[in-house]
């Protein structure tokens, strides 16, 4: 009976996977639905918290149903992160590292909730708005090392990639700077034609010009360092082909990120391209940590070779 009970409450690693993939994909729609707020004008669709108007739901209106189909979305990204979290306590193996992050995915999209009411509160003060949008990039990171993990559970796990001074340059170097592209990029959008409201929404104060100057050239700098990056990763190509790929992926997203914003940028920021370029973004960062984390801990099926 104790083994049946046992086997009841343990997760299988390939279920448990499934899950954690489902809650990324969930938190990355989080972002692109928040974004799709801001740049419809709907940010202030529901000018109260938790309720829209005199109502829980809207009665009328495209910028109220925006907002708060918004509110639906982020409250399946919670549910998807605190289902991940339990799950991960009955999943045999799972490192104590993964268990805390998604305990920690789960606790700051709940976070969200009085940070949104604050962004409200707060007429979408773009500070406030930027808190929002960067705690939920926090949240898809931890959520992409939990994916990670499960595979590891499922494939098992190969020996660290490179030297040990690549794997600290990617860590300490190149996360901190594509950080600061996505904040830089955010500094931009709140410096743009798109306040997040149909009304005199107070603004950063900073020019546009100015401020993409800047997040163009922290983006020059990413760049090269995916390609310095990429050029030590070619040699262990043979080795590791999967994080070859993982590593093409991000090249790729740069590529097209980077045509996104010089279109974007010569024609007046129309929201629909904002929009690619913040989903282009998100998917960047989180590349960008299934890189840097890979490299320590790789899924064996990024390798060819398990370690011993």
């Amino acid at each position: 009976m104790a083994t049946v009970l046992a086997r009841a409450r343990t997760l299988s690693p390939a279920a448990f996977l499934k899950l954690s993939l489902a809650s990324c994909a969930g938190l990355f729609l989080v972002v692109t639905s928040g974004a799709f707020v801001r740049l419809t004008g709907s940010g202030l669709g529901c000018e109260n918290w938790p309720r829209c108007g005199d109502k829980p739901y809207p009665e009328q209106g495209f910028h109220a149903f925006v907002e708060f189909g918004n509110r639906l979305v982020a409250l399946t990204g919670l549910v998807l992160t605190l289902v991940v979290w339990l799950a991960s306590t009955r999943v045999a193996g799972l490192p104590r590292g993964a268990r805390l992050a998604a305990l920690g995915a789960f606790l700051l999209t709940l976070a969200q909730i009085p940070m949104g009411a604050i962004t409200i509160a707060l007429d979408l003060h773009p500070l406030a708005v930027m808190t929002h949008f960067l705690l939920a990039l926090v949240v898809l990171a931890l959520a992409v090392v939990v994916a990670l993990e499960a595979g590891s559970l499922v494939g098992g796990l190969a020996a660290p990639a490179g030297p040990s001074w690549l794997r600290k340059f990617v860590t300490w170097v190149g996360l901190p700077t594509c950080a600061a592209l996505v904040v830089t990029g955010a500094v931009a959008t709140a410096s743009g034609p798109h306040p997040g409201a149909d009304e005199d929404v107070e603004r950063l104060g900073l020019e546009i010009a100015d401020t993409v100057y800047v997040h163009v050239r922290v983006a020059a700098a990413f760049g090269l360092g995916v390609l310095f990056i990429g050029w030590f990763l070619l040699q262990m190509r043979d080795r590791y082909p999967g994080l070859v790929v993982l590593w093409g992926t991000l090249v790729a997203a740069l590529g097209a990120q980077a045509i996104v914003g010089e279109v974007q940028y010569r024609t007046a920021l129309p929201w629909g391209l904002v929009l690619v370029h913040v989903f282009l973004g998100a998917a960047i960062w989180a590349l960008g940590v299934a890189v840097a984390y890979a490299l320590w801990r790789p899924p064996a099926p990024l390798a060819r070779h398990l370690s011993s």
